[in-house]
């Protein structure tokens, strides 16, 4: 048996002992924060799937160092992000999802931040998403409140698709009250679906309902997601979503909610220094710097690129620093390429940016499902056809914390990173 294997098979047993106390997060004690740190510092539990990237890794030296720390102990790392809390396998945005992160030795989670209909904070990944990430369809009174009611999929005689099912359903359709009578389910649809119970489903195949019963996928609001963060001992991502309704809305300015999102943490006494918020809307990365310089400082700039065509070039990564702005986080793929020998580098963009003097973030690793299949979409698009197997994304990795020098990466299972993060001692 290799190191590596039995340092996979260590963790694992890690991880099962963890496991009861994610399960009664929420019971006696949850608020204490004695089910989380329990006195041991940041030590955490990766659990198998670091261990198994590595052993499909290969061999070379940046396997052999990695192989080399297989037996910890590891520690949380800021490197480490978890994004959306740990949604591989958890309902993103939930309680379950975030403490499972925070256990994974995510050093930072999100909460991406939208608002109800009484213009309360609440975390999700849209405003417009509850259709697919919690069970309001099948709740009718809560249902009949959506901007769009569900449609069921119809199909011509051969049985062929003609429309798909549909829904649309919004945080300001409904207030905080009802937000929170809501469960969480995995982030999915069935675009075939006739009925609303299979229009539920549709999670993807590398994912998991096991995690989403009738137990968990506990919903919060912002508030409640930062006094958990100061248990769980994170730091923290806020991320103001783009609203799906004009703005104003009900006399709700966007400087407004910007400003609601970053009073919520001096409401709560959270450090600036703590606090990463995130927006793919330069105008609030500008409102924040302009009006909470403190938290403006180590504001994100997120980039929504879809192509490398799309991305800034130096002269407008230069002007972002003028203005103020620290800190990007674009996509993966527009931080790496391929040189003339197919091997992983820096792409132009990262260099671009550095000597712009930004920090950069990267979003977001174990999105795309089984890499070895060649087909891994957005997020590896620069780079695709030097993942050969499982274990090669540990490659684009290193690149990105070696030779981009980026500050830290979003991760839907941060034990990954976490693992890396330990292995190169970065904290």
């Amino acid at each position: 048996m290799n190191p590596t294997t039995l340092a996979s098979l260590t963790a694992l047993t890690a991880l099962a002992v963890a496991i009861p106390n994610i399960a009664h997060a929420g019971g006696p004690g949850a608020q204490s924060g004695r089910h989380y740190n329990q006195g041991h510092g940041d030590s955490v539990q990766l659990g198998p799937r670091p261990f198994f990237l590595v052993d499909h890794m290969q061999d070379g030296p940046l396997k052999a160092e990695l192989e080399s720390c297989s037996e910890g102990p590891f520690q949380r790392s800021d490197f480490s992000i978890g994004h959306r809390g740990a949604p591989l396998q958890f309902p993103e945005h939930t309680r379950e999802s975030y403490i499972a992160a925070a256990r994974m030795g995510a050093g930072i989670v999100e909460c991406d931040v939208a608002f109800t209909k009484d213009k309360e904070l609440v975390c999700r990944h849209a405003q417009n998403d509850l259709h697919t990430t919690t069970n309001i369809l099948a709740v009718p009174a809560l249902a009949a409140k959506c901007t769009v009611p569900f449609k069921p999929a119809t199909f011509d005689a051969a049985g062929k698709l003609l429309t798909a099912a549909s829904a649309e359903c919004r945080t300001s359709d409904i207030t905080l009250a009802e937000f929170k009578t809501l469960k969480g389910k995995m982030d999915a649809s069935n675009p075939r679906a006739t009925t609303v119970a299979e229009y539920l489903g549709g999670t993807a195949s590398f994912r998991t309902d096991l995690y989403a019963g009738p137990g968990s996928g506990t919903l919060m609001t912002h508030k409640e997601s930062i006094e958990l963060f100061k248990q769980l001992g994170v730091k923290m991502t806020p991320e103001l979503k783009s609203p799906s309704v004009a703005m104003p809305f009900d006399g709700f300015t966007q400087q407004a909610y910007a400003q609601k999102l970053i009073d919520e943490y001096k409401a709560a006494g959270v450090a600036p220094r703590k606090v990463f918020p995130q927006s793919f809307d330069k105008a609030d990365v500008l409102y924040w710097i302009q009006h909470e310089p403190e938290f403006g400082k180590q504001a994100v700039y997120l980039d929504d690129a879809n192509t490398v065509a799309d991305l800034p070039k130096a002269a407008e990564l230069a002007a972002y620093k003028a203005q103020g702005i620290n800190i990007v986080a674009p996509p993966i793929f527009a931080l790496l390429a391929l040189d003339a020998a197919g091997e992983i580098v820096p792409s132009q963009y990262a260099r671009d940016a550095k000597a712009a003097g930004l920090e950069m973030i990267a979003w977001s690793l174990e999105r795309s499902g089984i890499l070895a299949d060649g087909n891994n979409g957005f997020y590896l698009q620069t780079f695709d056809a030097a993942i050969k197997q499982e274990g090669d994304i540990y490659k684009a990795v290193d690149v990105m914390a070696r030779e981009v020098g980026v500050k830290a990466i979003f991760s839907d299972w941060p034990a990954t990173t976490t693992y890396y993060a330990n292995c190169m001692r970065l904290r």
